[in-house]
This record gives structure tokens, sequence and C-alpha cells, in this order.
């Protein structure tokens, strides 16, 4: 397998490579603030002056940490009409600030033996513009504990979506469950029942797509998950209704909502570029979960990047995939909420960087000593109006059309400059990484 970790560690820590000057949020407020980065980049002190390193003042910007997406689809390895890969993803995630991704198992060959896993993995280094985690799939392994050796985390899928067609039933998954107890490895679960989708005549919009797989379904998935034995470290994907979010927060467990839950809804656009899994809901739904998300009582956010081409997303509703990509405005559109006094940054800096960073078992998420320096700077000043043709999706599309975003001006990994002035100027040094520690409660307060 190639190497883990988050690099070579021979530079001497204790010579700073790195000053960078501006304003973060410490202490509970916006306050000047100097971050000292080491040689092996690692934050060795904040808000201390230190002479005889270079020394970057971003002026009036914001430095906040870099963000963790636990959950993106870069479709690599697949067939020959994906539009995505590894490198392509990787880059529109340090151009949106994140750091870490965490790639999922819906491969066309599904990723269920170390085998195929080592084969992924094969594909990051010197391609990777961050670091990547990979997801395995337990589903059809012959052997989990194998796989749980090589595995940063399981994706488990309850229902069929795009590139899932088996998926086990009710008594398999209960086994399953019981048996990935034992592995001490995070496990995020699609969840939606297949048994609550409702049969009829072929769904032709958003509207129709939502009664096919009705909230119902998804909260009997849920319902299921919360039977699985406590020790389990369970997160669920793509929470769309506010309900369950307080179902699963209840029982002290991780989840986490998508960017396309928490601002578009059933009726935001008819054609399959609204198409995903779970699917869009109500406005009334949609708002019940973003007034959740702004107090603070939803963990993770999370991108569910999941692109297609625009021939693909042109066939008939019922036959045209799911998904959206989402990696490249995650951060920015919610950094321009924040911008617009609708979200606390707190509250942001919390679902988007620290839990899901602990949830993987990262030493990332936060401005402070002994963290690796994935660190962006933020201009507040310069919101802009989304445009899929000015993105760096290949699919060349984004549901997010004319929303105002606020992307990061510059981005560091481990402070070495990967995006400057909004353009990529890094190297593919992104590596396959797996859980440093365990991680503790998902929390909810920022």
């Amino acid at each position: 397998m190639p190497a883990y970790g988050p690099g070579p560690s021979s530079p001497d820590p204790r010579e700073t490579a790195l000053i960078l000057a501006g304003r973060a949020w410490v202490r509970g407020r916006l306050e000047p603030i100097e971050v000292a980065i080491g040689q092996d980049g690692r934050i060795q002190s904040v808000g201390k002056i230190r002479s005889g390193a270079p020394r970057h003042d971003v002026g009036e910007s914001v430095i906040l940490p870099a963000a963790t997406d636990v959950h993106v689809h870069f479709r690599e390895p697949g067939g020959p009409d994906e539009v995505e890969n590894l490198a392509t993803g990787t880059v529109q995630a340090a151009l949106g600030g994140v750091t870490l991704v965490g790639d999922m198992p819906n491969n066309p060959h599904s990723i269920s033996d170390p085998e195929r896993l080592e084969e992924k993995a094969r594909l990051v280094p010197g391609r990777a513009a961050v670091d990547v985690l990979l997801y395995a799939n337990p589903f059809g392994a012959a052997h989990p504990e194998r796989l749980a050796r090589h595995a940063g985390a399981f994706k488990l899928y309850l229902s069929p979506t795009t590139g899932i067609s088996e998926v086990p039933d009710p008594a398999e998954t209960d086994a399953l469950l019981r048996r990935l107890a034992d592995l001490d490895l995070p496990l995020a679960v699609h969840a939606e029942d297949p048994a609550g989708f409702v049969r009829g005549e072929p769904p032709g919009d958003p509207r129709a797509w939502d009664g096919a797989r009705p909230p119902a379904a998804e909260m009997e998935a849920i319902d299921r998950l919360l039977a699985a034995p406590a020790r389990l470290r369970l997160h669920v994907a793509h929470v769309t209704t506010a309900a369950a979010a307080r179902r699963i927060r209840a029982a002290g467990l991780s989840f986490e909502a998508s960017p396309q839950h928490l601002l578009l809804n059933e009726r935001s656009g008819s054609d399959p570029r609204f198409k995903v899994n779970p699917p869009l809901r109500s406005e009334a739904e949609r708002l019940a979960l973003w007034e959740a998300f702004r107090h603070g009582e939803i963990p993770i956010l999370a991108s569910d990047h999941a692109p297609h081409s625009v021939e693909a997303k042109e066939r008939p509703f019922d036959r045209a995939p799911s998904g959206m990509p989402g990696v490249e405005t995650m951060l920015p559109l919610l950094l321009a909420r924040v911008r617009a006094g609708e979200l606390d940054l707190p509250t942001l800096i919390a679902a988007a960087c620290d839990r899901p960073a602990r949830w993987f078992g990262q030493p990332l998420g936060r401005i402070a000593p002994g963290h690796r320096a994935n660190l962006i700077v933020v201009d507040f000043r310069a919101r802009r109006p989304l445009s899929g043709r000015t993105l760096h999706a290949p699919c060349g599309w984004t549901a997010f059309e004319g929303m105002d975003a606020i992307l990061p001006r510059e981005h560091y990994r481990d402070g070495e400059r990967l995006v400057e002035a909004g353009e990529f100027v890094g190297s593919a040094r992104g590596r396959v990484v797996r859980p440093e520690y365990a991680p503790g409660p998902p929390g909810a307060g920022p």
C-alpha cells in the first residue's frame, strides 16, 4: 500500500518556516493574531510574535482552519464516461477551502476487498492536491476485518443509489452492524429504507422524486440504525429533515447535512440537475433543517459532491443519475451566509472544520499548537455569484448558479501555499490518510 500519514517528519519542528498574521476567531471573537508555522508543517504558537522567519500579513482578511469534507464521490476508478477523478476533484477541494476529503466507494467495481482498495490508493500519490481518506464498502466483503486494516472508514448503503444496486436486507444489515462494531472504524451510512419507497408513475421532477423517496423512508432506516450496538462508530450521511436530525442527535450519534438540503428545495429547479439521493425536500422541511444547522444542532457539514456530465443530466428525469458537484462550493456558500448575518462563524467552523476532522481522527480543523497548519485566508468583502462557467468542476455546471459565495483567497497545506489570489498554485502532494486517533462524541455546540 502507498505510505500513509501527513508526510515526512525529518525537518526540525523547532525551526519556524512562516509567520501568518491576520485576524482569526479566537477566545470568542475576531482579533489580530500571528500563527507561527514550523518546518514540519505544524502550528508552533498562536498570538506570540516570533522573529527570524518570513512573515505574511493578510491584512483585514480572516485566517480560518481549512475544512474537512467527509463525503465526496470522485468517481475513480471509474468508467469511460466519468467526468471526475481524484486529480480534478482534489483541486476543486483546495480551491473551496477543503484540505481533506473522504472519498466514497460507489465505484463500478465495489471497493470491498483490500486489493481494490490498494488499487484506488495507488491513484492518490502524485495526483491529489489535498489529503484523501478512502472509504470501503463492507457489504459483500469476504473479510471485513482485513479490509479494516487498510480502509480509513466504511460506507454502507441501505438503498440503491448511483453506482450501488445491491444492498443488504434488514437481517443482513443487523448482522453486519454487529460485526462492524468490533472493528473500530467510522461507519457512514446512506440511510433510506427501500421498503418505504412509493411505487407509481416514473417521477418527472424533484417534487415527484421527493414523493417517491419520502422522508418516512429515511426515518425508517434511521430507526433501524439506532438499534445498532452502542460501540459502533456510526455516522448518518446527508440527513434531510429536522425531525431526523433530532432523532439522531438524541441518540448521541454523528450525522451530517449537505448544502443542497440546507439551501435548495424541491421547487428550486425542475430538471435532473436537482435530482439527488435522498431527494430535495419541501421548503418547510428545508427551512427547519436550516434553522437546526444555524443553531448548531447539526454536527457536520458535508458536500456529497457527486458530479455528472451535462449529457447525463439531460436524460429524462427518471433515467438521469442522482448527484451534483459541491466540494468547491460547500464552504464558500456558507461563508456568504456568515457575511449576510444569517449564520455565526463559530457554528460554521465547528461543522465544517473542527468536528469532521475529529471524526476522521485528524489533527486538523483548529488554529492551535500541534495541529497541522492547514489554513485558509478569507476576505469577507469578496462576495460573488457562483457560475458553472467559472468554477472548476469538469461537468461545467452547478445547481447553486447565481447564489452568493465567498471563495478562499489563500489555502495552506502544512504551511505550503496551495491557493493564491483564488488560483491553484500548489503541487499534488496529497496523501492517503487513516484515523490517527479515535474520535470523541460528535457534540453539538460550536
